[in-house]
């Protein structure tokens, strides 16, 4: 509560925040960061892809092996009333796991098949001059289970790899890269 009467210009202390909302007996509800993160997990787990993978990210050959993942990014914005509003942004690369190189990125509002689609092309594009079977990989979301997606990968006879459900770890390179970008 106190962070939302900050975030709309307020200069407000916590513990006044909280004396205010026992004498309004209001019932404030508590969300957990975890609740509130981006979950793009749709479907049948493992059923669409297996994790061809297995964690062995070392490639010697340039756009063999690439990975990608969504994150969502929040930032603040003064709309026309002077009023502080929380938006989201959505990035979508491609890396490449040679040399850790973006191959394609889309930033959107929302997440949305259209921009993991357009990078998605642009990054076969690029992988074109590989002599080697290619290999994407990513987590087990929504837009890396769409039949369009799957589809593109199949006429371009790409291999696609998903982690495991939950594990972070199977796509550790791309996880590494979202941390530092939003240090």
């Amino acid at each position: 509560m106190t962070n939302e009467l900050r975030n709309r210009g307020f200069s407000i202390n916590k513990k006044k925040v909280q004396r205010l909302i026992k004498k309004l007996g209001i019932k404030v509800t508590a969300y957990t960061r975890k609740s509130r993160r981006y979950n793009s997990y749709r479907g049948q787990v493992g059923a669409v892809a297996q994790n061809r993978i297995h964690r062995r990210f070392y490639t010697s050959i340039c756009h063999q092996k690439i990975t990608t993942d969504t994150t969502e990014f929040k930032y603040h914005e003064v709309d026309a009333k002077g009023i502080i509003c929380q938006k989201k942004l959505y990035l979508d690369p491609f890396m490449d796991m040679f040399n850790s190189e973006i191959l394609s990125y889309r930033i959107s509002e929302k997440p949305n098949a259209l921009a993991v689609m357009e990078g998605l092309e642009e990054a076969i594009q690029t992988t074109n001059d590989c002599p080697y079977s290619r290999m994407f990989h990513s987590d087990q979301g929504w837009a890396y289970q769409m039949k369009a997606y799957r589809n593109k990968l199949k006429e371009y006879k790409i291999f696609q790899s998903m982690s495991r459900k939950g594990n972070c770890l199977d796509n550790s390179l791309m996880e590494n890269f979202f941390g530092l970008l939003k240090q």
